[in-house]
C-alpha cells in the first residue's frame, strides 16, 4: 500500500507518493541514513540496503559527507553596488562612483554573473562608450577594473578581464590661464561686497571652494594673519554635506597675505556673526552654507566684465598657487599651503618659475654689466 513502510530485517523501505522508492536504515552510529537517491523499484531499494548491510559487516562503513551546498552565483550589479556602498570614501566621491555605476556599468553587465565577464566583453563595452567623453570613459573604467581588482582578491575570479591599456587614465586637463593681479582685482570689484574677500583668500590663499564655504569665525586669526583649514563642504544630492578637507594634508593653517587682511577684518566685522561657529560666508539664511549656484550667479558677470569669460572659480586656487610659485615657493612650501599629499601635485605649478627664473637671469645679466662698468 502507498505510504506503508517496508518492515524487513535490516533497515526499511517505504514507497513515496511518487511512485518512487526510499530506503533508509540506522546506522552503526544510531543515526539515520538514507539512500542519496530514490528507486524506481522497491527490489532496487532492497539491494542498495543489501550492499550498506554488507559494508556495515566487514567493518568499511562511512557515513557519507553531506552534499556541499550549490554555490550561490555572484552578479556584477549586487556586487559592484556593494563595493561601492562600503568603500570608506567621502560622500561626493560615493555619489560620482553610484552615477557611474548606475548609468554606465549596470546597464551593460547587469545580472550577469562576475565570473563569467570576459576581456573580449569588457573590449565591446569600452568600444561602445562615446569617445566625445573621454573622462567618463576613463572614470567608468577605472571604476569597472577596481570592482573587478576586488573581486580577485575575493576569490571570485581568477584574473580581472579589464586589460586595455591606459583605459583608466583620464585625458590631460585643460590648460588653465591664471588671472592677472589686475583681472583679479577687477572680479573682485565686480563682486558683491559680501563676497569679495571670498574672491580673494581663493585666490591669494589657494584654498578650494569647498573649504572657502566651510569657513567659519574660529578659522580666521586676523592677529597672527593666518586662516585655518580643517573642514569642507560638498554638495550631495543637493543637501550640504561637511566632512575633512580632500586629504590628510588638507588640514592645515595657511598664511594670509598682509595686503588683503584689512578685507578681510572688515568682512569679519560687517558680515559675519559674532559667535566662533558662525559662517564666513553663509547662505541667505544666513545660518547654512552659501549654495555654488547662489555663488555662480555672482561670479559669471565679475568675470566676464574682467574679460575672463573661462575663469572659473576653481581656477582661483591655481592662480594662487600659480602666485606663489612666482614669489619662489618651493615644492614643499606648495604641497604645504596647497593641502597636497605629494609633491606631485604642485609639480603642475611649477611652470610659473620659469618666468621667475629669466627674471632672476636677467638680474644676473645686470650685474654682470654694473661690474663691467
Amino acid at each position: 500500500m502507498s505510504g506503508r513502510k517496508g518492515r524487513r530485517g535490516f533497515g526499511r523501505i517505504r514507497r513515496l507518493p511518487s511512485g518512487r522508492w526510499q530506503a533508509s536504515y540506522m546506522a552503526p552510529d544510531l543515526r539515520r541514513t538514507n539512500a542519496p537517491m530514490t528507486f524506481l523499484t522497491k527490489a532496487d531499494a532492497e539491494g542498495w540496503l543489501g550492499v550498506e548491510r554488507q559494508k556495515i559487516v566487514h567493518g568499511e562503513f562511512e557515513r557519507p559527507e553531506p552534499p556541499a551546498p550549490p554555490t550561490a552565483v555572484v552578479t556584477f550589479t549586487d556586487y559592484a553596488t556593494t563595493w561601492v556602498a562600503t568603500r570608506e570614501i567621502k560622500p561626493k566621491t560615493r555619489e560620482g562612483y553610484e552615477h557611474v555605476l548606475n548609468k554606465y556599468l549596470v546597464p551593460r553587465f547587469t545580472n550577469r554573473p562576475i565570473a563569467d565577464i570576459t576581456p573580449a566583453e569588457v573590449r565591446t563595452w569600452w568600444a561602445s562608450m562615446n569617445p566625445d567623453t573621454p573622462t567618463v570613459r576613463a572614470r567608468s573604467y577605472a571604476l569597472l577594473k577596481a570592482v573587478l581588482n576586488t573581486a580577485v582578491a575575493d576569490d571570485l575570479i581568477d584574473a580581472n578581464p579589464c586589460r586595455i591599456r591606459g583605459a583608466s587614465n583620464s585625458p590631460r586637463a585643460r590648460d588653465v590661464r591664471p588671472a592677472s593681479v589686475e583681472e583679479l582685482s577687477a572680479i573682485v570689484e565686480a563682486m558683491p561686497e559680501q563676497y569679495r574677500a571670498l574672491v580673494l583668500l581663493g585666490a591669494w590663499c589657494a584654498l578650494r571652494s569647498g573649504e572657502l564655504l566651510e569657513l567659519r569665525r574660529r578659522d580666521v586669526d586676523i592677529v597672527h594673519g593666518t586662516v585655518r583649514v580643517e573642514r569642507a563642504v560638498s554638495w550631495v544630492r543637493g543637501k550640504a554635506v561637511t566632512g575633512t578637507p580632500k586629504s590628510a594634508a588638507g588640514t592645515r593653517t595657511v598664511a594670509i597675505p598682509p595686503h588683503i587682511v584689512p578685507v578681510v577684518t572688515h568682512h569679519l566685522e560687517v558680515f559675519t556673526g559674532s559667535a566662533a561657529n558662525d559662517l564666513l560666508f553663509p547662505g541667505a539664511n544666513g545660518v547654512s552654507n552659501l549654495q555654488p549656484s547662489t555663488l555662480y550667479k555672482y561670479w559669471q558677470p565679475a568675470r566676464v566684465s574682467a574679460g575672463r569669460p573661462d575663469l572659473r572659480f576653481h581656477d582661483l586656487r591655481h592662480t594662487g598657487a600659480t602666485m606663489a610659485a612666482m614669489a619662489g615657493a618651493t615644492l614643499a612650501d606648495l604641497q604645504q599651503r596647497l593641502g597636497h599629499s605629494s609633491v606631485n601635485a604642485a609639480l603642475r605649478y611649477q611652470h610659473a618659475s620659469q618666468d621667475r627664473d629669466r627674471q632672476i637671469a636677467e638680474a644676473l645679466s645686470r650685474m654682470s654689466n654694473s661690474a663691467g662698468q
